[in-house]
């Protein structure tokens, strides 16, 4: 199946960018009658055939629609601080994608080394993913947001702080205290980890302590697992 997405769609007739007709056309070798998929990222899979394979401007008509293509039955918020190494961020955002992810927040914190991202470059890594991993839901990509902040935003689900300190509290196993179906807002922090005030602020907001296993792990790495067990324990 081959995959464009178009945020502004519109049925029963679009017309493609002229970057997608290109592609559509000139790389595909699509023409009139053959068919494609589009999904606007909210949900929506619309199953359409050419009817003008025109390499600026491709049109197409909608054959069948398919609302809330494969819906996650929970939301997923993931908080990172960006890697000083945007590679390793842009891979993370690209598996999270892949697996299942509602909302992506860049992170600032006190140990941040990158304060700074391209936010139109990043939209297109995760773009790509949702693309390649034949997704119908595109992952919202937030300002970058000081850690401050985002910990005294009201969320309606449950609020995770994932650090390598002593627990204030108690700290839990991810994968142990998520039950399936929940909401879950998950801060990881950078490559210093989350400064003890930091975690306390946290926990004074209402987030609790999690770890992801006894392992040693990069930022990127730690995110990816911790959106994977949200996914394992929502299929189990």
């Amino acid at each position: 199946m081959q995959l464009f997405y178009a945020a502004d769609f519109t049925a029963p007739e679009y017309v493609l960018s002229e970057e997608e007709s290109r592609h559509a056309v000139k790389v595909l070798r699509l023409a009139e009658g053959d068919t494609l998929h589009i999904t606007d990222g909210q949900g929506n899979l619309y199953r359409c055939e050419v009817a003008s394979a025109h390499q600026k401007h491709c049109l197409v008509r909608v054959v069948e629609r398919f609302e809330e293509f494969e819906k996650l039955p929970y939301h997923l918020t993931m908080a990172v601080a960006p890697t000083k190494n945007i590679d390793r961020y842009e891979w993370f955002l690209e598996k999270a994608t892949e697996i299942g992810v509602t909302e992506f927040i860049p992170l600032v914190g006190e140990h941040s080394e990158r304060k700074v991202i391209k936010a139109e470059r990043e939209e297109k890594v995760i773009t790509a993913a949702v693309k390649q991993s034949l997704k119908a839901y595109h992952p919202r990509l937030a300002d970058i947001t000081a850690f401050g902040e985002l910990v005294k935003r009201e969320f309606a689900g449950r609020k995770f702080i994932a650090h390598c300190g002593e627990a204030i509290k108690e700290k839990r196993y991810l994968a142990s205290t998520l039950r399936k179906g929940e909401d879950a807002l998950i801060l990881i922090g950078p490559e210093g980890d989350f400064s003890p005030e930091e975690v306390a602020l946290a926990v004074a907001n209402g987030f609790e302590e999690i770890t992801l296993g006894t392992q040693r792990f990069r930022t990127e790495t730690a995110a990816v697992v911790a959106v994977d067990m949200v996914s394992i324990v929502n299929n189990l």
